[in-house]
Formats: structure tokens, C-alpha cells, sequence
């Protein structure tokens, strides 16, 4: 458990940090245990959650942004054959960087984006048949 002083409306607290087993955060303030959502966690679901609602079906796919950030990397070029799961882009958001994966196996279309452009969450990165 890591000991730390935050601070909350300017009062100070001395909280006590601790990772479980199944990779939960939690933060112990007096008698008082609160489960936490990290930057990281919250984008990471964000991601999944997107990649999940993706429409993934025979025909052309749309890789949807699923939060605003700038390109970073850029992993496959258009024609390229790809496999599920297989990293397409680098999304640099909120100064981490996150994977932008196939959502199924294809060939890819159409990039519509380039290193360094700005995007919103739901702008169009690529196409995938």
C-alpha cells in the first residue's frame, strides 16, 4: 500500500493506495475504501467500447477515432492485408499513447488520416474490407 496526500477542494487528506489482485485501484481515506477509475482505465474503455459498436460486418468497415488526440503513428498502409486485432494507428490523446486496432481481418482501403493530424472522437481513420 503507497501512502499519499491529496488534496480536495483545498483540504488535505492522507489517503493509502492499493492495486488488488484483479487489478482494481483502491483508495483508503480514514474508514472510508473508494474503487477508482485511473485516466488510463477510462481510456482504455473508452476504446473498447467503441470497437465494440463498430459495425463489423462482410462489407466495408469504418475505424472510427474513439476520442480526440493526434496521430501519432501510423501502422498500415492502404492495399495492406491485416488481421484482427493487428495495431493500425497510434493515437496520441491526453499525453498516452493508444493502439487503434482491426476490428476484424481485410484489406485496408482507404487511410484517411496522416501523421501529426488532428481528429475527434468519431472522425473516420481508415477503411477496411
Amino acid at each position: 500500500m503507497e501512502e499519499l496526500v491529496v488534496k480536495v477542494d483545498g483540504r488535505e487528506y492522507k489517503v493509502f493506495v492499493e492495486e488488488t489482485e484483479e487489478g482494481k485501484i483502491l483508495v483508503h481515506c480514514g474508514s472510508d475504501v473508494y474503487e477508482v477509475e485511473t485516466k488510463k482505465d477510462a481510456e482504455t474503455s473508452a476504446i473498447d467500447r467503441l470497437q465494440k459498436r463498430q459495425k463489423i460486418s462482410e462489407g466495408a468497415t469504418e475505424i472510427t477515432s474513439p476520442l480526440p488526440g493526434i496521430i501519432y503513428e501510423i501502422k498500415a498502409k492502404e492495399g495492406a492485408r491485416v488481421k484482427q486485432g493487428q495495431s493500425l494507428f497510434t493515437l496520441m490523446a491526453m499525453k498516452m499513447e493508444n493502439e487503434i486496432n482491426a476490428p476484424k481481418d481485410g484489406v485496408l482501403k482507404e487511410v484517411k488520416v496522416k501523421k501529426n493530424d488532428n481528429v475527434d472522437r468519431g472522425d473516420v481513420l481508415a477503411v477496411i474490407e
